[in-house]
């Protein structure tokens, strides 16, 4: 990795020597610490590495700057995972990766899968399509999460996209029957259609939509689907 490095050195200096970008020193420093990191990074995080090395000599909006250059010259490319905070990654020439991003902990794993390569370009010849330039993005939840996830959990728990299965209807009787009359029972299959911090999730079961208040959120237990016997459906249950 050492000599491709270098040799991204000395292209990055040759361009911006090339072009008359300003402050080519301070530049250089960013660009030699973005590849030492050689993954994800914030504009924020990487001007604390250079803080930490060479003092208060950069500021946010220049380490950006710098960084939107790289963009431009081929150097980096700048991702919004779930349109969150701007991520930049070392761009290396003649090759392609996909991500898979943990909607827990932010975490973002860098895969490459040649049958989905091939897929895409299939799926885009069949229709005519000229692929210039593709982007997967798979979100869930990392091995490391679900280790440390509980096996079972309240349904406001659960993640957006995530399909779960109810185990348990608690509170008391008045609340139970609540959800048993809306056609919420147990074993039945649920997608989280959406999860917002404190406010309503909504929920699928079947082709029937649910909006539910956090509170009767909590009431109802849930776990992965995985951990059931996936071939009893919520249509099945009723």
């Amino acid at each position: 990795m050492a000599h491709v490095h270098k040799y991204e050195r000395q292209q990055f200096e040759k361009l911006f020597r090339q072009e008359q970008i300003d402050h080519l020193d301070k530049r250089l420093q960013i660009l030699d610490a973005f590849l030492q990191i050689e993954g994800h990074v914030t504009a924020g995080l990487l001007e604390q590495k250079l803080q930490e090395k060479h003092g208060d000599q950069f500021s946010e909006n220049f380490v950006t700057e710098t960084l939107e250059l790289m963009c431009r010259f081929g150097f980096a490319r700048k991702n919004r995972f779930q349109n969150g905070e701007a991520q930049y990654e070392h761009r290396h020439l003649g090759h392609h990766h996909d991500h898979m991003i943990c909607t827990k902990c932010g975490r973002v794993i860098e895969f490459e899968n040649q049958h989905i390569e091939a897929l895409q370009q299939e799926v885009a010849h069949s229709y005519g399509f000229h692929l210039l330039q593709h982007r997967l993005e798979m979100y869930g939840i990392c091995s490391d999460c679900m280790q440390q996830r509980m096996h079972q959990m309240p349904l406001y728990a659960a993640k957006p996209g995530e399909r779960v299965v109810i185990t348990e209807l608690t509170g008391g009787s008045s609340s139970r029957l609540r959800l048993m009359s809306m056609g919420l029972r147990v074993d039945d299959h649920v997608e989280i259609i959406t999860n917002y911090g404190r406010g309503q999730v909504v929920v699928a079961a079947g082709n029937q939509r649910y909006v539910l208040g956090r509170g009767l959120a909590g009431k109802i237990i849930v776990e992965p689907q995985a951990g059931k016997n996936s071939g009893k459906g919520a249509d099945a249950a009723r």
